[in-house]
């Protein structure tokens, strides 16, 4: 996984942490459920990057 990408998921996975903390405080449910969206998003990337690595 390049470096890139690795802050590409990070930043990403901060994004949704953040909307979902906004969607909780403002009791916006759509808010929130993005934000699970965009973590979930990033998990699965970070996954995929994880496998590519491990058969280099």
């Amino acid at each position: 996984m390049g470096a890139d990408d690795k802050i590409r998921n990070a930043a990403e996975d901060l994004k949704g942490k953040a909307k979902e903390a906004a969607g909780k405080a403002t009791g916006n449910e759509k808010l929130e459920a993005e934000g699970h969206v965009d973590q979930a998003k990033a998990g699965v990337k970070k996954a995929g990057e994880d496998v590519k690595d491990a058969f280099k």
